[in-house]
């Protein structure tokens, strides 16, 4: 059964890039939001993780701030 995986992104954070290639690679599927554009889906990523940095990977409701393959991969359970 695949999670609901979210990523708050910008199209400028290299670890935005590397966090999305490596949901892609573990074929994990995930919808992408670029809080760049929606300041909406912004303050929703900053209510959630207390946090004005991206990445912010929510994996069930499992807020990981950053790229942290480990935690991710533990959220997931790779």
């Amino acid at each position: 059964m695949s999670k609901n995986v979210l990523v708050y992104s910008t199209p400028t954070c290299p670890y935005c890039t590397k966090a999305k290639e490596f949901l892609k690679t573990n074929n994990i599927e995930f919808e992408n939001i670029d809080v760049s554009v929606d300041q909406a889906k912004a303050d929703e990523m900053i209510k959630k993780s207390g946090q004005m940095g991206v990445p912010v990977i929510d994996i069930e409701g499992s807020i990981i701030v950053g790229f942290d393959q480990e935690k991710i991969k533990a959220a997931l359970d790779l």
